[in-house]
């Protein structure tokens, strides 16, 4: 009884500390305010000026290029990312094992090596500056995230399942469509739903790649270039408000659909 207090008790700690910050900001973008306090009342003045301030222009502009980032990243990173995963799945295991880690490495080393090192590259090898940059390193972090989120899958998969599809006369490549990606489909959306959240806001890796003479904003960069001169402005509490909710809907409606997927694969096996 007391263990299951405790258990629940630090779940809820953990779960407010997470989410607290995020409703108090969904809070204050409902009352006009930069500076943390209630005393303008309830508006949704906030909400307005996204599309009425002096900065909209940039604003829409920051939003087009995160957004056209992370969807073409995060989309390249997925194709990438299932086939590295049918690839792996398939090596030797000692190799598996080498490749499986190396595959972490992007992961768990730091941002800010990862974001020099890319740059280095992209200078040595005179990449140009600006969107072609930036789309190479989100899929060069996303694409380790789909790896990860596809192997799962791979390793519950029954091995004899492929070569019963090519025994039966389907060609490898129907094999791959018809069998091998409905059962993987699941890690791959969930790959492609983590690959385009984590483009989505980063900043340190974008910063660093963008180019100084290319003008380009995405949302992180410019909140940072603006915030640092005047702090943040009401209009950031909606901004942030909008995407935390668009995000959200998001990840519920595709951890929804990768449910019933798999109650339909579970339904079938019986």
């Amino acid at each position: 009884m007391v263990k299951n207090a405790l258990a629940k008790g630090y779940l809820a700690l953990i779960v407010t500390l997470l989410y607290i910050p995020i409703l108090l900001i969904i809070v204050f973008s409902f009352f006009n305010t930069g500076t943390f306090s209630f005393a303008k009342g309830f508006s949704l003045n906030s909400y307005a000026l996204i599309f009425t301030s002096s900065k909209t222009p940039q604003l829409m502009g920051a939003l087009k290029n995160t957004f056209l980032i992370a969807i073409i990243s995060s989309v390249l990173a997925t194709v990438m990312g299932a086939f590295a995963s049918i690839g792996i799945f398939n090596l030797k295991r000692k190799t598996k094992r080498i490749v499986e880690n190396v595959n972490q490495l992007p992961i768990i080393n730091s941002e800010i090596v990862m974001a020099v090192s890319l740059m280095i590259f992209f200078v040595t090898f005179s990449f140009p500056e600006g969107y072609v940059r930036l789309i190479l390193a989100h899929i060069s972090f996303c694409t380790p995230y789909v790896i990860l989120s596809i192997m799962p899958k791979l390793a519950q998969m029954d091995k004899n399942i492929y070569e019963a599809a090519l025994d039966l006369g389907a060609t490898p490549f129907k094999a791959l469509t018809k069998v091998l990606f409905p059962i993987i489909t699941p890690g791959i959306i969930s790959g492609f739903a983590m690959s385009f959240t984590i483009s989505l806001d980063d900043f340190i890796i974008t910063q660093i790649n963008k180019g100084t003479g290319t003008g380009i904003e995405t949302l992180s960069t410019f909140i940072y270039s603006d915030a640092r001169v005047k702090g943040l402005e009401p209009f950031w509490f909606a901004v942030f408000s909008i995407i935390f909710v668009v995000v959200l809907a998001t990840l519920l409606i595709i951890n929804m659909r990768k449910v019933k997927s798999e109650q339909k694969l579970l339904t079938k096996g019986r």
